[in-house]
């Protein structure tokens, strides 16, 4: 898989594209020290995945992960120093399709990009879920997408609900007692309906719509 490595810390940057280039399965095709360079070079070199660093000068992560989502088929993953981060939820909001901190263990790094690379879009869900669920807090739902639930059945409404919760397509099959590959149907509809880029876009309309509540729907 190709691999592109954003980072404005020369240490960091290096760093990265060090650990990734040592798996036989991946090779890391550039590097960008800002947005605006990462999305030049994600046009230029057509990166399956985007290692993006949250806060740069000239264009932060937030607005390039807009731009490379947009513009291209790649997936970003996000990268920062902190797991409460209010530009980590920007992210995830501008279509980023998940978030690892920085201090992240080597394997948990590649295994990360591994991940979103086979569009396996929720990392650490958990851990991504509390960030969702704290800054949904914030406000309250939005009109616009409660309203736009009623294009979804009652069991993908159910599905995207135990989606948002971190659950797994196996464990939601156990969950909803059908196959796996009914829940990869479901999901696949509940984004196509939606207009949804991936799974963690679908945990943060589930939140932003109100279908899930933080602290009572946990």
């Amino acid at each position: 898989m190709r691999v592109l490595v954003v980072d404005d810390q020369d240490l960091f940057r290096a760093g990265f594209g060090m650990i990734l280039s040592a798996q036989p399965d991946i090779t890391v095709v550039g590097e960008a020290a800002d947005g605006l360079e990462a999305v030049s070079q994600a046009a230029a070199l057509a990166p399956d995945v985007v290692v993006m660093d949250i806060r740069m000068p000239r264009l932060d992560g937030v607005a390039a992960t807009a731009r490379i989502c947009a513009d291209t088929a790649a997936k970003v993953l996000v990268l920062t120093m902190f797991d409460a981060d209010e530009y980590v939820y920007a992210a995830l909001r501008a279509g980023a399709s998940g978030f690892l901190l920085k201090d992240a263990r080597r394997e948990e790094l590649v295994s990360a990009v591994r991940v979103v690379a086979a569009g396996e879009a929720l990392l650490a869900p958990a851990v991504t879920r509390r960030v969702i669920a704290q800054l949904s807090q914030r406000s309250s739902s939005r009109p616009e997408l409660t309203r736009r639930l009623t294009e979804l059945t009652d069991r993908e409404r159910v599905t995207l609900r135990e989606l948002a919760r971190g659950q797994s397509n196996a464990e939601i099959a156990d969950a909803l007692t059908v196959t796996e590959h009914t829940v990869k149907t479901h999901v696949s509809s509940i984004l196509s309906k939606l207009a949804l880029r991936d799974r963690v876009q679908a945990v943060v309309f589930a939140y932003e719509s109100g279908l899930v509540v933080p602290g009572r729907d946990d």
